[in-house]
């Protein structure tokens, strides 16, 4: 489905009622947080009503859209991780089966966020015009169109591929027993998916891989491309580039990510010259990274920052030489368009929806090739030029497409077409 933008609005009355629901809202947590809070944003921003409903951990939010906590056992937080923060709490039946399923190894909180959200609506009614579900996909917000709430949802990239991945990498019956109780609730998320009239995702990639993957039709689906966070990645000029300096932002010890990749591409370049990679992330604690790098002789040539505050991504892609993204599979693609809107030269795999993203503004290698990956490297290495023109083509790119306003717009049309259609 092609979406035509139709931009400002025309006059008060074409002002939208919108709520934003989001399983869990902080931009630290994950690519689902920064979708809510900069969506949100641009939504406002374009003069609609938006207000979100989150569950734990909560979103942080632009002035003028209205946040209303959805609380739930919050069981993954540090602070009382796999138990409540009050046992008192677990007199309430939903409570009982979130904390019930994690602790048989699965992850409740789509299903018990559905019921508690299905649970607000029918209790208080409150009035929105339009209501749009961030991958939550479940039941109680299926239902939601039934007592007279139209309903999209954006899913981001089939889950289906994180679940795979990690059961190719498990090592043991028993720990791919693991991984399947996790991801139990996919049943859920394809039956919900299959019920609503109208779903956004990210890119054609994705389109086609959640249609494959989920049992939906092609035509229910409209692509928005997300937009980039120019407040926080953008050039920093006067700042030097290193030389040999490699910078990945990386979920190190998630499969998909290929970071295992990298560094055996990165290993024998060590052997010629100097080259340093920074990981913007942390490693679990004698897991299989660590190992990796031990075993590859990495040393000190390897850093992983842990988690850094957003004000400091912009110095860290100045600095670095090139970036690179060597995932097996991205939905969208956000690590690809943030290095790019920092003018930073990229190497990306073709995994996914990641060519979508770079276009011809970066070198693109095939996913899981650690042959083709050490030569782009060491092409880009040897030609700052390339370099150079690699990193400005990035830059226009991300300006002349990937702007949350032009996201906005699209997902607005979209929703008059799903409220037209529920008349």
């Amino acid at each position: 489905m092609v979406v035509k933008s139709t931009g400002k609005l025309k006059s008060p009355q074409d002002t939208l009622k919108i709520c934003l629901l989001t399983y869990r809202g902080n931009p630290t947590s994950g690519g689902q947080g920064v979708y809510i809070k900069y969506l949100s944003q641009a939504l406002h921003d374009l003069g609609h009503q938006v207000d979100v409903v989150s569950g734990p951990p909560y979103p942080e939010l632009p002035e003028g859209v209205a946040l209303h906590r959805l609380p739930g056992l919050d069981l993954y937080n540090p602070d009382h991780l796999f138990r409540p923060a009050r046992y008192r709490d677990l007199v309430s039946p939903v409570n009982q089966l979130e904390f019930l399923s994690m602790c048989l190894g699965g992850f409740p909180e789509p299903l018990t966020f559905g019921m508690r959200v299905h649970k607000l609506f029918r209790t208080t009614r409150p009035a929105y015009d339009i209501v749009h579900d961030n991958q939550c996909l479940a039941y109680g917000i299926a239902g939601l169109s039934r007592v007279g709430y139209p309903t999209v949802a954006t899913i981001h990239h089939p889950i289906t591929v994180d679940r795979d991945a990690e059961l190719k990498a498990a090592s043991s019956f028993i720990k791919k027993l693991k991984v399947m109780r996790w991801y139990s609730f996919l049943g859920m998320q394809k039956r919900v998916s299959r019920r609503l009239a109208r779903i956004i995702t990210v890119s054609e990639c994705s389109k086609r891989d959640i249609s494959k993957d989920f049992g939906v039709s092609e035509d229910r689906f409209c692509v928005v491309p997300n937009g980039i966070n120019t407040d926080f990645f953008y050039p920093l000029p006067g700042v030097k580039r290193a030389d040999n300096q490699l910078l990945v932002t990386n979920s190190a010890d998630t499969p998909l990510k290929g970071l295992r990749h990298l560094l055996e591409a990165v290993a024998p370049i060590r052997k010629q010259r100097d080259v340093r990679l920074t990981v913007i992330g942390t490693p679990k604690k004698d897991g299989a990274i660590e190992r990796l790098a031990g075993n590859l002789g990495f040393n000190g040539a390897l850093r992983f920052t842990g988690r850094i505050e957003h004000k400091d991504f912009a110095r860290y892609y100045a600095e670095a030489t090139l970036a690179v993204i060597p995932s097996l599979y991205e939905g969208f693609g956000m690590p690809a368009g943030e290095a790019m809107a920092c003018g930073t030269p990229v190497i990306s795999t073709s995994g996914g929806a990641l060519p979508e993203v770079v276009g011809d503004a970066g070198v693109i290698v095939p996913p899981g090739d650690t042959g083709a990956l050490e030569a782009a490297i060491l092409y880009l290495l040897d030609h700052p030029e390339k370099r150079r023109e690699l990193g400005q083509a990035g830059l226009s790119r991300v300006q002349g497409a990937f702007t949350w306003r032009h996201a906005a717009m699209k997902t607005v049309d979209i929703y008059r077409e799903t409220i037209d259609a529920h008349r």
